[in-house]
């Protein structure tokens, strides 16, 4: 009997120490502080608005490239609203489109929705970098899951955005996904400045 005790105390205790480093020392455990003094700052008004060519990869739970992804999006805002709309062209030649409306709040949060989004996504924008939590339905081909979704913006000096995201399902990593998001005209510009 004792020796169950000590194991099951065992298991406690690496379940534990599983669960802290997950909750300290991992991608979730990033906060908008941790960016807040990082330049150049990310105005989600700015940097995501207008024409944005975006190329991506996706992994699978194995950390395996499972898609990837060209996509090009469209966003415009009106004060601190804005609706992006976004089309995707996959390597399996499947296409998929997605509708944001993003909401600018006060000191700095971010409200977003879309149909395939359930309830309203959260976030924060903080020094070079932006974040969204939201809870994300798959499409019917993908299986129709529902999964947590975490996406972090990075903006680079210039003007780049790299997307990290990852998506849990009960707790339990499923998918990531890396992309780099470029608005056109700053990509048009940089070209001209180059002839």
């Amino acid at each position: 009997m004792e020796n169950l005790t000590f194991a099951c105390l065992g298991a406690l205790v690496v379940l534990g120490a599983v669960a802290l480093r997950g909750a300290l020392a991992s991608f979730r455990a990033q906060g908008p502080a941790d960016y807040a003094v990082t330049a150049p700052a990310f105005d989600i008004r700015r940097d995501l608005n207008g024409t944005i060519d975006c190329d991506g990869v996706i992994y699978g739970p194995t950390g395996r490239v499972t898609a990837r992804f060209v996509a090009v999006f469209h966003a415009q805002w009106h004060g601190n609203t804005g609706r992006m709309t976004e089309q995707f062209t996959y390597d399996s030649g499947a296409t998929q489109h997605r509708e944001w409306t993003l909401t600018l709040l006060a000191g700095g949060r971010i409200s977003a929705t879309a149909p395939d989004v359930l309830g309203t996504g959260e976030g924060w924008q903080s020094g070079a970098a932006g974040h969204l939590r939201y809870r994300i339905r798959l499409p019917e081909q993908a299986g129709g899951h529902v999964l947590d979704t975490l996406d972090w913006m990075y903006l680079l000096p210039n003007g780049v955005i790299v997307n990290r995201s990852q998506m849990r399902k009960f707790g339990i990593p499923v998918a990531e996904l890396v992309a780099t998001m470029r608005r056109r005209d700053i990509a048009d510009h940089r070209a001209l400045a180059a002839e």
